[in-house]
């Protein structure tokens, strides 16, 4: 495949990045690689390069929060094909990654000639997911559109809420006003369906993966 793909590397472990630098390499000629260590990294990335062609993206990684970070991107640059390749293959959480809108999953144990292949498939247009998962939940999908609602910024202060952060403590952070977090609380409670902070933080929770 000679054809000059933009793809972006998103994961924290560089040793498994470079591994995943060569395959790619071995199986597209002449690729434009890209790589970022975290969700915010990558964020930045995506929008200094309008034209990815391909995102291949870890769960885990800082400020991915599980199933929430894959979520955001989906919900930010909806015509993104995102690849999810994570050590966590359970079938639900494969399952999970599909309804949440990715292109493919491919698990980290994979071999070198399987990854090749399932990239290949990928950039032909065909998404690529093991087979025998079943059929999504509709709680998940439920779940997925809620997050999926609140702007960037709202996804973000719910980020901080979930890590412990107190309203002035978001603000700093953000350097905004404690009104403006306030607001962004209620808008957040409007969307997800929730009364509390408590309950909005173990909503983000059911997104995260299992350890």
């Amino acid at each position: 495949m000679d054809a000059q793909y933009t793809i972006v590397i998103a994961d924290d472990h560089p040793l498994f990045r470079n591994a995943l630098f060569q395959s790619v390499h071995l199986a597209i000629s002449g690729a434009n690689l890209l790589e970022a260590d975290s969700l915010d990294s990558l964020l930045t990335l995506l929008d200094k390069e309008p034209d990815v062609d391909l995102l291949l993206l870890d769960l885990k990684m800082p400020g991915a929060n599980g199933m929430s970070g894959l979520i955001q991107l989906r919900n930010q640059y909806p015509d993104l094909p995102i690849v999810v390749i994570s050590a966590s293959e359970e079938p639900s959480v494969i399952r999970q990654v599909r309804s949440h809108g990715a292109f493919g999953f491919i698990p980290k144990s994979s071999d070198m000639r399987a990854l090749i292949g399932a990239l290949n498939q990928v950039l032909d247009g065909e998404p690529v997911f093991p087979e025998g998962l079943g059929e999504d939940s509709d709680d998940v999908s439920d779940l997925t559109d809620r997050i999926a609602a609140l702007t960037p910024q709202q996804y973000k202060v719910l980020c901080m809420l979930s890590d412990g952060l107190l309203n002035k403590q978001i603000a700093y952070e953000l350097n905004v006003s404690e009104a403006t977090i306030k607001a962004h609380m209620t808008a957040i409670f409007r969307k997800l369906g929730v009364k509390n902070r408590t309950q909005a933080v173990i909503l983000l929770q059911q997104l995260d993966l299992a350890p």
